[in-house]
This record gives structure tokens, C-alpha cells and sequence, in this order.
């Protein structure tokens, strides 16, 4: 899509055409806790952004036809949304192009966190929590083709039983049971390498107790909180690295550089069937709100997705 944009304040000269953007009409959109956050304004959209909620999307590109999915930084809740060029993805083979909607916000989220970040590698082990969740179903996939040992904590038998279908090694129902100490009792004490976490306050201090020697957290969320307290000292004595990071904010040149690595990665093994699409339920826009109650409720396994 052409514009002409201001490059700086000044005279003429700084207006350039620029035709870095596309402009999608949009299929399908998937749900993230992100827009329930947005939704009680307590997530706003960065500036610039479109101010309406939703994060990706899988569609058409209107000038050539093309079909793609996309990373947005809001505005999936729609039927056209513009999105820069760097954050557009084709469509994995063997995904419908609906489907596919379900992939771009939990690809980029998990790859950008625990593999060029964390730097999980194969042979280490790996606890994911939120098992069931959209981002957790994709991590257990994604860590199991690149070789890890997967655990995962979930709060029904129903929901672990998912994810020991879709290849997690450890399954823990974190109702009925501690999860440092499972942990600790499957790895012979050491605890595992890598956390992937969206839990934040309440778990902080018992995931850096999960964690082995030079093992890494990485917080995506804090849906108990943000503020706790912990002991230093573990993280001191077992050389621990603790990161947090979202992926709305960055800037458009990183998330280029996440969705190169994607579709170079993280795509075959999605064309292999090697990681599929977990879809919970689909509901048309007008049916919003329905879809936000769901996702409210936690009932869900997988993602959600909407449709114009």
C-alpha cells in the first residue's frame, strides 16, 4: 500500500512515498488475553497503533490477491487492517486459511522468548505454564520438535490430557499438586532449564526454585499480580537469569526479525505436521463478547478465534 508519510518535521522535502505496509482483508482473528486487558483499559494500544483490539489475523492481501497471515499490533477486529510488510507471513501448508489465524501471536510470542532469547536448546527440559492456553499448546509442539523435555501445569485432568496428547513429557494439575516438587522429584533434584511463564507474582519465587543451574524465566504475563517478593540469593547461588518481555511494543524492524526466523523455522515444522493449530471454538465478530467470556472463563483449551 502506497502513503505519503513525513519523515521528520519540516518543509516539503520531507514528505517521501513510502509502500511498506498491505493492506489485508482480514478472514479470521484470534483472541489473546491481551484484548481482554484492552478491553478494561488496562492494555492501551501502543502509539500509532489501530485502536481496535486484536493482535493477528490470517486473510487476503487486496492489491495482489496473496494469502497470508499477519502480526499486528492491533486491529485484527475488523475486516481490513493495514500491517507492515515485515510482519506478514504466507500461509503454512497444510493450514486452512482460518486456521491459520491461530498462529502468529503465539508463534512469535513463544519462538521470540524461549528460543532467541532463553536459547532452549535440544536435550534440556522445559516447564510451560498454562499448559492448555493458546501460547501453551503451541510451546509443548514447538519444545518437543526442537528436541526438549517438555512439563507442562494445567487445572483439569481434561486439560493435561490434552497436553500429554500433543507431546508433553511431565503433566502436572497444579490443584492437587506442588509443582516445584514434582519438578525437582522428575529431574533428580536439578530442576528444570528453561520456565515459560504468565503467571508473574505468585509463582516467581517457585519457578526460580524449579529452575537448575544457569536456568532462565521468562515472564510473558502477570495474571497474579506484579509485585512479590523473592530471595535474591537463589538466583545468585544458581546463576539464574530472570526476563520479561512483550511483543505489542516492539518495534517494527524486531518484529520483522522474529517473523523471518518463524517462517525460516518454525514453518516447516508447521508444514511437517509436526505442530498443528489447537482451535477451541470459532464466533463471529458480532459474537465478541461471548468469545471474551469464554476466554475469561478459562475454560477454553487452544485458541478462539473470530470471524467477520
Amino acid at each position: 500500500m502506497k502513503a505519503v508519510v513525513i519523515t521528520k518535521p519540516g518543509g516539503p522535502e520531507v514528505l517521501q512515498l513510502a509502500n511498506n505496509e498491505v493492506l489485508i482483508n482480514v478472514v479470521a482473528t484470534a483472541l489473546n488475553r491481551a484484548d481482554t486487558l484492552q478491553r478494561k483499559g488496562s492494555y492501551p494500544p501502543p502509539k500509532g497503533a489501530s485502536v481496535y483490539p486484536g493482535l493477528e489475523c490470517s486473510g487476503i492481501i487486496e492489491a495482489v490477491g496473496d494469502q497470508v497471515c499477519a502480526l499486528l499490533s492491533g486491529g485484527g477486529y475488523a475486516e481490513k487492517v493495514v500491517v507492515p510488510a515485515g510482519q506478514v507471513l504466507p500461509i503454512p501448508a497444510g493450514v486452512s486459511l482460518k486456521d491459520a489465524a491461530a498462529f502468529p501471536e503465539v508463534a512469535c510470542t513463544v519462538w521470540s522468548t524461549v528460543f532467541m532469547t532463553s536459547k532452549l536448546s535440544a536435550g534440556e527440559t522445559f516447564l510451560v505454564h498454562g499448559g492448555s492456553s493458546g501460547i501453551g499448546t503451541f510451546a509443548i509442539q514447538i519444545a518437543k520438535y526442537q528436541g526438549a523435555r517438555v512439563f507442562v501445569t494445567a487445572g483439569t485432568e481434561e486439560k493435561l490430557a490434552v497436553c500429554k496428547d500433543l507431546g508433553a513429557d511431565i503433566c502436572i494439575n497444579y490443584k492437587t499438586e506442588d509443582f516445584v516438587t514434582r519438578v525437582k522429584e522428575e529431574t533428580g533434584g536439578k530442576g528444570v532449564d528453561c520456565i515459560l511463564d504468565c503467571v508473574g507474582a505468585s509463582y516467581l519465587q517457585r519457578n526460580l526454585d524449579s529452575l537448575n543451574i544457569d536456568g532462565r524465566l521468562f515472564i510473558i504475563g502477570f495474571m497474579s499480580g506484579a509485585v512479590t517478593e523473592i530471595n535474591l540469593g537463589s538466583v545468585f547461588a544458581k546463576r539464574l537469569t530472570v526476563q520479561t518481555a512483550g511483543l505489542r511494543t516492539r518495534s517494527p524492524e524486531n518484529k520483522a526479525q522474529i517473523i523471518h526466523e518463524v517462517e525460516k523455522i518454525v514453518w516447516p515444522a508447521i508444514a511437517a505436521g509436526k505442530v498443528k493449530p489447537v482451535i477451541y471454538k470459532c464466533f463471529s465478530f458480532s459474537d465478541a463478547p461471548e468469545a471474551h467470556r469464554l476466554m475469561e472463563s478459562s475454560q477454553h483449551v487452544g485458541k478462539i478465534i473470530l470471524v467477520p
